[in-house]
């Protein structure tokens, strides 16, 4: 066996030219990066300073690069400082173990690089979670006195809303350093001798004691300060029964965090002078004995307080924390200006009883919005490629001197339904805009069961746009496309489809942009950059992009008010008006925390959830506080975005308006007919209707007993979500006159399905904010609480809607309204108090059950009491209701439907409370046939339920000849 001797170690050179390739390679990497993160900065800058925000966007870019560099440095120097001392002082010539001398072999080529990485890693963690602290801290820097004071320690809330949350960034930010800190110095000492582990023995040297005892304190003294700051917070803080400090709080948990604090604050000092003896018993006992004392203090002392002395005298002991949760959360949700009135409820209907009541009863809302959408379509689409949202919004305008409440909706673009006509080019520069608004009365039908248009068509026309300078076209909306290029120079040929129809027997009408909505991209450079945005080569080649050329884009209302106004919270329904002659969006704006003391915390989602909005999506879920403080417009046309500062005494929106100042204008500078088309917002109203079902009582006992507790109840034509509110113009009791006003009702509260269906309580808002320049209406955001007798019962929607459906006078109607492949749908059910009691109105709609669906009004449902009505019309129906004469005249008065209207037409039912006696005036042939026709349908629903389809085909055979025999009758 032989070997070749190893001959000197050599190395192959390396090849300049791979180095050279490899830097430039990566050299040219990083460029390419660096532009696509420059393209995303620089674009967005011009979109904001297109729309005159650019100060929002600096000022975030500012905020975070600071708090960056802050939280960088304040992790990576005391990181990098712990790991060189531990390095610095540790012993030269310490006997290690052979495990500890291979350790020191692996890590000792990585020293240095661990010694810079490690602080750099950590602090780039804290950078980003510093940034994404900043608004925190902002407001923490630019907080504002809020004049009121908390009932237990005397200080501003301003404290508690600004301050406190800071505080308590920055002493976790500050736990997380320490920690990370010890941790290093344990290792480092470790590795290089400082502390030794073995033989059952610690040794430390004097150097790793004292850095790790001083480290040791400070941590200590952090949380001593952090344990004082939680006396704070158990004002913020979620109770058993309610949110804020308790008696157990004030009498236990608050003395024992004061001690804990003091106690921690001791045995910090006890480390520091472990520093200077060298002596460990002293703090390691102190720390057993504050882990015992939180123990006994913190947990075991509240807990025998709450047991042995509250629960038994829960009203005794409670009830003052119980007032100071009452009054701080009904500010907090601004229900403390609630007009309560005990309403004893009618529940008979009298001939003429609703006279008093003329005004509210000619405005009830019979076009449900929520239903005529595909009705609006099929009449108002025009071309496969418009569309409306659905629901329609409801607003009101101001008609031949009377004010007028309407559905509306906008004339906006679906670019899905272009099919093969789809490319790049018709998508971004030819279908670039929606048209028109389309408005209907809200309290009219017409004799076929359509809406009754107030504008509509294409060019549009009606009583809305009469000023000479309307513009109608819609480019920013809520279904626009992603982006369009629009714009030319003037003279240009038009490339924008503006609508379809035009002069001299031209099959279109052409436009061309001539706003200020979106940045320019006529020059190379932004189009390079925008063609990377949108990852589109179509922006960069195309000729049909020209040196005016603007892209618009983020073109949502909500989005646009969003990314200007970031520190607010937005409604979940914007809506369309015409305003001074443009089509406007207008957006409420929230302002909220969740720290404003002894204020109950409600969950927003789960508030604001219902039909009209089953998953709803919002920032901050758990609040306490909220303040409608912001109105928003965005122009349909030119999407400039307008902020006006609504409640301009809101701390939160004077902290924030420090924070960017100029982007809000005064309420003064609202016009009087912008100020016309203002409503109350509607997520705010459910927000505060959920906290009302508790927090409509006064007294702390009843809080307490929770005897009298409400809550919403469940839409009952869906029950699944709770039943939304609703706009109307109505006369509340104790008003003067008809207002615009939304409002809900309220049942008892209950677990499981043991519930009560009777109305207990009925909440209105006035939403009107009047039409006066600058000024709000004297009684725009009162809430007025009608708070119902128990001597009557009266029923509740859920009652009503089943008091409905199991009508037999009804159910013959909706049955053969049924016939002819058609699907009845019900309406929005409102509840109106007028008559001295509560009448509940239902609209019900008649659509093909496939093919086109046309859903159109068909009958009224009416109950007041026990007693219902079912008829053509709302004039009909309440006059039947009411003895044949209601004293009040609907909307709908004078209208005749056809005959159509009322498929397989038979007479209408008189009120009944439910019993199956025929109508009166009714034949006996026909009380007969109705009769048989309602044994025949029942036993036809038996033979379905139980399979027998034999059985059913004989059935409905039947009920077809009956329903023929039925119309022969009619026509007699």
């Amino acid at each position: 066996m032989t070997s070749t001797p190893a001959g000197p170690a050599t190395s192959t050179p390396p090849n300049p030219v791979r180095r050279t390739i490899a830097i430039t390679v990566g050299v040219l990497v990083a460029l390419v990066i660096a532009f696509f993160a420059f393209a995303g900065l620089y674009t967005d800058w011009q979109w904001y300073r297109q729309l005159g925000f650019d100060g929002v966007l600096v000022t975030q870019w500012t905020a975070r690069v600071v708090m960056f560099l802050v939280g960088f440095a304040a992790m990576a120097l005391p990181v990098f400082a712990a790991i060189q001392l531990a390095y610095r002082l540790r012993p030269v010539y310490a006997r290690l173990s052979s495990q500890l001398d291979h350790y020191q072999e692996v890590v000792e080529p990585l020293r240095r690089l661990a010694m810079w990485g490690i602080p750099v890693f950590f602090g780039f963690f804290a950078g980003f979670a510093a940034s994404a602290q900043w608004e925190t801290v902002w407001l923490w820097a630019n907080g504002v006195s809020t004049g009121q004071k908390d009932p237990q320690f005397g200080l501003d809330t301003g404290f508690y809303l600004f301050q406190m949350p800071f505080y308590s960034v920055v002493l976790g930010f500050a736990s997380a350093v320490l920690l990370i800190c010890l941790l290093v110095t344990v290792v480092v000492s470790y590795l290089y001798g400082s502390v030794r582990v073995g033989q059952r023995e610690l040794r430390i040297s004097k150097a790793a004691r004292i850095q790790l005892a001083i480290v040791a304190a400070l941590y200590l003294a952090v949380q001593a300060v952090s344990l004082w700051l939680d006396q704070y917070k158990t004002l913020t803080t979620q109770g058993e029964r309610f949110t804020g400090a308790s008696y157990v709080d004030v009498n236990a948990v608050i003395p024992g965090l004061a001690i804990l604090s003091v106690a921690a604050a001791i045995v910090a000092a006890l480390f520091i002078v472990t520093a200077i003896i060298g002596r460990w018993r002293f703090p390691l006992i102190g720390t057993a004995l504050l882990i015992v004392s939180s123990l006994v203090v913190g947990v075991a002392y509240p807990w025998a307080v709450s047991q042995f002395q509250v629960a038994p005298n829960l009203e005794t002991y409670e009830a003052p924390y119980v007032e100071r949760n009452l009054e701080a959360t009904k500010f907090a949700y601004g229900i403390n200006g609630l007009e309560k009135t005990p309403y004893e409820a009618v529940t008979t209907a009298e001939q003429g009883q609703l006279r008093a009541d003329a005004d509210t009863t000619a405005s009830i809302r019979i076009m449900d919005p929520a239903i005529i959408g595909p009705t609006v379509r099929q009449l108002e689409q025009y071309r496969s490629y418009y569309q409306f949202q659905n629901p329609l919004d409801v607003d009101r305008y101001e008609i031949d001197g009377k004010t007028q409440d309407a559905v509306v909706s906008v004339r906006e673009l679906n670019l899905d339904q272009l099919g093969t006509a789809q490319s790049w080019y018709n998508n971004t520069l030819v279908y670039t805009h929606g048209y028109g608004v389309v408005a209907a009365k809200g309290n009219e039908r017409t004799d076929d069961g359509n809406p009754v248009f107030l504008e509509r068509g294409i060019p549009t026309a009606g009583d809305l746009t009469q000023n000479e300078e309307y513009e109608p076209r819609i480019y920013f909306g809520e279904s626009s496309p992603p982006y369009s290029i629009v714009g030319a120079p003037e003279g240009s040929d038009p490339v924008e489809l503006d609508y379809p129809r035009g002069e001299d027997g031209a099959d279109q009408t052409r436009t061309t942009f001539a706003g200020d909505g979106g940045p320019n991209i006529g020059n190379p450079f932004n189009r390079l950059l925008y063609a990377l945005k949108f990852q589109s080569t179509d922006i960069l080649f195309s000729d049909g992009i020209n040196e005016k050329s603007q892209i618009l884009y983020d073109r949502n209302p909500r989005d646009r008010v969003q990314k200007v106004a970031p520190y607010l919270e937005l409604d979940s329904d914007p809506y369309p008006s015409v305003v001074d002659g443009r089509v406007v969006w207008i957006i409420d704006g929230y302002t909220l925390s969740n720290n404003y003391p002894y204020s109950s915390i409600v969950s927003l989602r789960d508030a604001i959830s219902d039909t009209t909005n089953t998953q709803p999506r919002v920032a901050l879920d758990d609040v306490n506080y909220i303040r409608n403080s912001v109105k928003a417009t965005v122009d349909a046309y030119d999407g400039s975005v307008t902020l006006y500062a609504w409640d301009d005494q809101d701390p939160l929106l004077k902290a924030w308006q420090k924070i960017y100042p100029s982007t809000l204008k005064p309420v003064s500078e609202m016009s009087g007919d912008l100020m016309s088309h203002v409503r109350y917002p509607t997520d705010l109203f459910k927000v505060q209707r959920a906290m009302l079902g508790t927090y409509h009582v006064d007294d702390a006992q009843s809080f307490i007993r929770r005897d009298n507790a409400w809550r919403t109840p469940q839409d009952p034509v869906t029950p699944a979500n709770l039943q939304p509110p609703y706009y109307l113009t109505m006369q509340m009791p104790g008003q003067d006159k008809p207002s615009f006003s939304m409002f809900t009702s309220f049942i008892p509260a209950s677990v499981g399905e043991d519930e009560r269906n009777v109305l207990l309580g009925y909440l209105a808002v006035d939403s009107n904010a009047g039409s006066e320049a600058g000024k709000k209406g004297e009684d725009y955001g009162t809430l007025r609480m009608l708070e119902i007798g128990a001597d009557v019962s009266v029923p509740g929607p859920g009652q009503v809607q089943n008091e409905f459906r199991s009508n037999a006078s009804v159910a013959r109607e909706v049955n053969l309204l049924q016939q002819g492949q058609s699907d009845v749908l019900n309406g929005n059910l409102l509840t109106l108090p007028v008559g001295g009691g509560l009448l509940y109105v239902q609209p019900v709609f008649v659509q093909a059950s496939s093919g086109t669906q046309l859903p159109q009004l068909r009958k009224i449902l009416v109950s007041f009491g026990k007693q219902v009505a079912f008829e053509d019309t709302l004039q009909q129906a309440l006059d039947k209701l009411f003895g044949g004469d209601s004293g009040a005249t609907a909307g709908d008065d004078g209208t005749t439907p056809t005959p159509s209207a009322t498929p397989g037409a038979t007479p209408s039912p008189e009120p009944t409370d439910g019993t199956s006696t025929p109508p009166a005036g009714v034949g006996d042939e026909t009380a007969r046939l109705l009769q048989e026709a309602r044994e025949v349908m029942l036993a036809r629903d038996d033979a379905m339920q139980k399979g027998d389809w034999a059985a059913y085909g004989e059935q409905d055979e039947r009920l077809t000849n009956i329903i023929d025999r039925l119309i022969q009758l009619d026509g007699e």
